[in-house]
């Protein structure tokens, strides 16, 4: 980002965006695993490193995928969500709120499975959900699995442990830090995504 870009706040946000949108298409860059955050039960804070698999400016959503029977699908769906990314090389760091939206069926979640290789499937034939206790170290998986693609016939159970979710993003909190000084802005949904500077 240029000197003169980092100071307009229209050209921050379609950076931002635009980094989002490598990070969900390329799985070596620096914010293709942002951190997600939520609130369990309790009200404890849950943090989760989770792929980023889409980003959408237009929509200002992002999508991630999660075993349906995971217990972050309760803490997210219809729940506030955070999402934490740090891009090293262009010294930035994007603090992003919003709203989880978790779906398990209809055409959407239908191509989006459909898109996915057989082998990245795979993981959603695991035996137990996600943080259930094992009696010694294990994938989950079914031993007759474990190393091997699995062919389309043998994947059709897997759908069902399958789910999508989105994050309709409300704000964004950029940070930019530079030797010269550093920004900061936060851009809200709410405001038209106009942007306000704020203290580093």
């Amino acid at each position: 980002m240029s000197l003169t870009d980092r100071d307009s706040l229209p050209a921050i946000l379609a950076h931002a965006w635009g980094l989002l949108v490598r990070g969900g298409a390329d799985r070596k860059s620096p914010l293709h695993t942002p951190v997600v955050c939520s609130a369990d039960a309790d009200g404890l804070p849950q943090a989760r490193v989770m792929v980023l698999r889409k980003a959408d400016p237009t929509a200002a959503t992002l999508r991630f995928h999660t075993d349906a029977r995971s217990p972050k699908v309760a803490e997210l769906d219809g729940k506030p969500v955070a999402v934490l990314a740090y891009h090293p090389t262009e010294q930035m760091q994007l603090r992003l709120a919003g709203t989880g939206r978790v779906l398990t069926d209809g055409e959407t979640v239908d191509g989006i499975w459909n898109q996915s290789t057989l082998f990245a499937r795979r993981c959603y034939l695991a035996e137990s959900a996600p943080g259930t206790p094992l009696p010694g170290p294990s994938s989950g998986l079914p031993a007759w699995i474990e190393g091997q693609q699995p062919t389309p016939d043998q994947i059709i159970p897997a759908r069902a442990n399958f789910a999508t979710l989105w994050v309709e993003v409300t704000a964004i909190d950029w940070l930019h830090l530079a030797n010269s000084g550093h920004r900061r802005a936060l851009f809200r949904a709410c405001d038209g995504w106009a942007g306000e500077w704020r203290a580093p």
